[in-house]
Order: C-alpha cells, then sequence, then structure tokens
C-alpha cells in the first residue's frame, strides 16, 4: 500500500487540512518517496515526478525538501498526539485507557504505515529546530502515555517498577509496527491494535483480564 493508496476511499487523514491541492500531493509523494528511498536518497525531482508536476512547482509550495518533510513530521506526530490524548482523557479505568491508547496508536502505525515510517524513522534528517520541535512534541506523545500507567499504578490496577522504562518499552512496540505490517499479511490493522493491547496490558501486570483492547 503507498502513500496515496493509504489516503484512498474518502479518508484523506493526515493530509486533509493541507491546502492547496498541489501541495497536498506533493507531501504524498514525498511520504512514499522517503518511505521507498530513504530521505537522503530522494531528490526533489523524484518527488515532483511522484506528484505528476515539474521539478520547478515544487518549490512554489515548499522552499527545501527538508521543510517537505518537517511538514510531513509534524503533521503526524500532532496525529500521533492526538490519538493517544483522546485516549488518555476518555472516562475509564487506567486499564480501559491503556488498552484505547494501544491499540488506537497501534492501528494507526498499522493502517498508515507507509507515512508512519517517515513520521517516525527520519527524524535525524532535520536540522536542529526543526528537530527540536519534533523531539517536543515526542515528549507529549511519551507523557500521555505514561500518565496513563502512573494512574494505573496508583490505583492499584498495574504493577509496574519503573514507569519510565514501561513508557519507553510501551512505545517502541507500538511504533515499530509500522516498519513490519503487510497490508497482505493475515492480521488487519484493528487485529493487530486488539493484540498490541492485550500484550501491553500484561506487560504492566494489570489486574483486569486481558481483551480490554479488543473491540
Amino acid at each position: 500500500m503507498t502513500a496515496a493508496k493509504e489516503t484512498a476511499g474518502g479518508e484523506t487523514e493526515p493530509w486533509g487540512e493541507v491546502t492547496p491541492d498541489a501541495a497536498r500531493r506533493l507531501l504524498v509523494a514525498a511520504v512514499e518517496a522517503f518511505a521507498e528511498r530513504g530521505y537522503h536518497a530522494t531528490t526533489t525531482r523524484d518527488i515532483a515526478s511522484r506528484a505528476g508536476m515539474s521539478p520547478a512547482a515544487l518549490y512554489i509550495h515548499y522552499k527545501t525538501k527538508e521543510e517537505l518533510l518537517h511538514r510531513i513530521s509534524r503533521i503526524g506526530h500532532d496525529k500521533a498526539l492526538d490519538i493517544l490524548r483522546t485516549a488518555a482523557r476518555r472516562e475509564g479505568s487506567a486499564t480501559e485507557r491503556l488498552a484505547d491508547a494501544v491499540s488506537s496508536f497501534v492501528r494507526w502505525h498499522a493502517g498508515r504505515r507507509t507515512t508512519a515510517r517517515v513520521v517516525q524513522y527520519e527524524l535525524d534528517a532535520l536540522g536542529p529546530d526543526a528537530r527540536a520541535e519534533i523531539v517536543a512534541l515526542r515528549r507529549q506523545v511519551d507523557a500521555e502515555v505514561r500518565g496513563i500507567i502512573e494512574d494505573g499504578v496508583a490505583s492499584g490496577e498495574f504493577d509496574v517498577l519503573d514507569v519510565q522504562g514501561t513508557t519507553l518499552a510501551v512505545l517502541s512496540l507500538c511504533i515499530d509496527v509500522a516498519r513490519w505490517f503487510n497490508v497482505d499479511g493475515p492480521r488487519t490493522p484493528e487485529e493487530v491494535g486488539a493484540l498490541y493491547a492485550d500484550l501491553v496490558l500484561r506487560m504492566v501486570g494489570a489486574k483486569q483480564a486481558p481483551g480490554a483492547g479488543r473491540e
């Protein structure tokens, strides 16, 4: 599944907010190219060609290739943060909220795996200022998951000795789905999300029986 296919079927997230249409097409093309070839091996000519535009047209919307990556990273991290923040602030026990957070986060990384690979694995290609902005968003992502785990420890639902380390492990587990998920594989994004929710509940020693993340 390419980035273009990921936005098919009327589901324009996460690029629906990008206007005009030419700028959105360039973002989708950049995602495809970065995911396939890597940021450094991709040229602006590659991106423009995938978008069906001339190389000069790209610079009307984006000054540099890095600006494209920064925009992709910003939109992707904003979406990831929104997913986790929504789960963290819903009503329910810490167990229910953690299962919801993990299943939703994993579904996004599986269903949008081309985008997610670029968002999660091309951070080092950004310049210092852009990188600092994205790192700050990652800290907020970390804080949302850590907060749920801390709530579970405080309520007695979870048995976790190292909250910070467990938070890192949970996020790493979820993010890595973008690296290996295959749309033609035996599981759907929803099934992988439910599986990972169960695994994470076991990881934190949740008192509630695993399965809370299944829909």
